[in-house]
């Protein structure tokens, strides 16, 4: 509209006060718009806006409005996820949609299970008191690698993993040893819950759960929301790792696995934890072992 009045005047001589009145607009609303918008509100909208389309940048685009306005409190910003949305929709920012990630687990033959101590009540007062595991894979040009994680539902932290070309006993024990040993070695009761994949039911990996004085549990076969904490976090990693890097040696799937648990346990926000990271929260337990 405010284009229209000034087209009059351009090709007809219309007065701009004449076309405003015809039109219902008002006059000092039509110069704001010719001049631009000089007001300190407008300024700093666009600084904000400059900060958001930053940070959705440096994110590569996976986070959503809590998370960008959670980095802009830090930075000193005064500003609503509410008002972060508004401006993302303003400027067609949005985060990428998660898919289903495709299972892999693989029942294990023989007739032992561990008995399901969680039953589906997922959270932990604490660290050290539930863990959850699971198995993926990690597609590269030269093959697909396995990889197996141990994350700890307390902090959200992923303590263990491991990556190797075969998924088996032997390497969800390589997860599950990083995990003890990133906690110190000792870990005398945690429970460990995982879905009933061969990996975790074979007899050396009980084995070492038992010498670790750790808890096997188990969810029933079929059901990933028995262990819906790791699939989540598994679903996660394919959303924002899997799908978007290429990997062309395994050699780089490695780096690139580690490098971004690296950054989800240092730096990824939890709405859970109070908006801070996994290893920031688990400083801030009072009186915890927080390793």
């Amino acid at each position: 509209m405010a284009a229209f009045v000034a087209a009059q005047r351009a090709g007809h001589g219309i007065p701009y006060a004449v076309s405003c009145r015809a039109l219902g607009v008002s006059e000092g609303w039509f110069y704001k718009w010719k001049d631009g918008d000089r007001s300190s509100r407008r300024a700093r909208r666009e600084r904000l806006k400059a900060e958001v389309g930053r940070l959705f940048e440096a994110h590569k685009g996976k986070r959503g409005s809590p998370m960008i306005a959670a980095d802009l409190h830090d930075a000193g910003w005064r500003v609503s996820k509410n008002t972060v949305a508004a401006v993302m929709a303003e400027m067609g920012l949005a985060a990428r949609p998660k898919k289903r990630r495709k299972g892999t687990t693989r029942p294990g033959r023989g007739r032992w299970r561990a008995p399901d101590l969680v039953r589906r009540d997922f959270p932990a007062a604490g660290i050290n008191r539930k863990w959850y595991g699971d198995g993926t894979d990690i597609d590269t040009d030269e093959g697909k690698l396995y990889l197996d994680s141990v994350l700890d539902v307390g902090s959200r932290r992923v303590l263990g993993f491991a990556l190797g070309e075969h998924h088996d006993a032997v390497l969800a024990y390589g997860a599950l040893a990083m995990a003890v040993a990133v906690r110190g070695g000792q870990v005398p009761g945690v429970i460990f819950h995982t879905d009933q994949g061969s990996e975790y039911t074979a007899g050396a990996f009980q084995a070492a759960c038992e010498r670790l004085a750790i808890s096997q549990s188990m969810g029933r076969p079929g059901s990933a929301l028995d262990n819906a904490v790791i699939e989540a976090w598994h679903s996660t990693l394919e959303f924002e790792l899997r799908r978007v890097e290429h990997f062309a040696t395994k050699a780089a799937a490695r780096a690139g696995v580690a490098a971004w648990i690296e950054d989800y346990n240092y730096h990824r926000r939890h709405s859970s934890l109070g908006r801070v990271s996994p290893v920031d929260y688990e400083r801030s337990l009072a009186g915890k072992d927080a390793a």
